[in-house]
Parts: structure tokens; sequence; C-alpha cells
């Protein structure tokens, strides 16, 4: 099967949270080919990442840990790049 995460969802996979165990579970029942990624998501993780330093969640030196095990697992995933066709038509499914 072929999913796409949304940053939220993967950072879950980063950090345990409310519902990192429904993500979890997702990879332990189907079997997934290739997982997703949005190019914006790059950014998006480290930002998360150093927001949650920023509150006290977690430490500098978990941030800098997380995001170089990320970073590390970027071949793991297919990054889709981002223009504004595929913007566009985003915004339009949720609607």
């Amino acid at each position: 099967m072929r999913i796409f995460l949304d940053t939220s969802s993967l950072f879950k996979l980063y950090h345990r949270e409310t519902q990192t165990a429904e993500i979890e579970s997702l990879f332990s029942v189907v079997k997934i080919t290739t997982l997703f990624l949005s190019e914006i998501t790059k950014i998006e993780f480290a930002s998360t990442v150093w927001k949650k330093v920023r509150t006290t969640d977690i430490s500098e030196a978990e941030a800098q840990i997380t995001l170089a095990l990320f970073e590390t697992d970027f071949a793991k995933y297919a990054f889709v790049v981002t223009d504004s066709i595929i913007i566009e038509q985003a915004r339009i499914l949720t609607s």
C-alpha cells in the first residue's frame, strides 16, 4: 500500500504523543510499499521539533537527535515536490 503522511502524523513516529499508537498500528497491520511526504515536510518537521524545545516538551539535545534521525530516514521516503497545481488540488480535495 502507498500512503501519504502529513507532518503531524509523521512526527508521532519520532516523538511519542497522543495517537502515536494509532499511527504505529497502521504500520504493523498494512504492508506499506511507499511512504510519501511533501517536500514541505522537511521544513514543517524542523519547525515542530524546535517548537517542542521552546515549549519545553523536549530538550535541545533531544531535538538534535530527532532531527538527525529524520534526516537519516530521508531515503525511506518518497518526497513529493509541491507546486501550485498540487496545492490547488489539495485545497479542492479538502473542501
